[in-house]
């Protein structure tokens, strides 16, 4: 799957359905009969929908941990909990099970947010409070992350 592209406000009804964007809908259109699978994300107060294919491949890197370590057990029940299996219905919308509204905090107003390979669901403050705290740093970070003189490392 190529790189998904996009940042899209958006709205879920009292019932915790989302309507995916158009043109998110669109560059997922290869996928969308496999299902995705809806998580916690590990370091924000948002969720991770993840294509099946993304996800079995980060099941198949998950799998080859020794599980009688036990910080590696640990990691992945932490990892896995609450981790739901979604389907998008013919109209295009997905649901949100409670568990998973209550964790990000979504209410009325989200946003949807492409991340490379899967997409993250915030709840629009949230979203915006996030953006805001990474904006100070964000300059190193990307000279850290991205600014390795090493030719195969960098981007540019």
């Amino acid at each position: 799957m190529n790189s998904l592209i996009g940042t899209y406000e958006c709205k879920v009804d009292a019932k915790g359905r989302l309507m995916l964007p158009v043109a998110l809908k669109k560059q997922l259109s290869p996928v969308l009969q496999n299902g995705f699978v809806l998580k916690r994300a590990v370091f924000q107060p948002c969720l991770e929908l993840y294509p099946m294919s993304e996800w079995q491949a980060l099941m198949s890197k998950m799998n080859k941990l020794n599980r009688f370590k036990k910080k590696n057990n640990d990691f992945i029940r932490r990892f896995t909990a609450g981790v739901k299996m979604i389907e998008v219905d013919a109209t295009g919308r997905l649901l949100i099970p409670k568990d998973l509204v209550v964790f990000a905090g979504i209410s009325k107003n989200i946003v949807v947010s492409s991340a490379i390979n899967i997409v993250e669901i915030w709840d629009k403050d949230k979203y915006e409070q996030a953006i805001d705290d990474a904006a100070l740093d964000f300059a190193d970070l990307a000279e850290e992350v991205m600014g390795q003189d090493d030719e195969d490392d960098g981007i540019s």
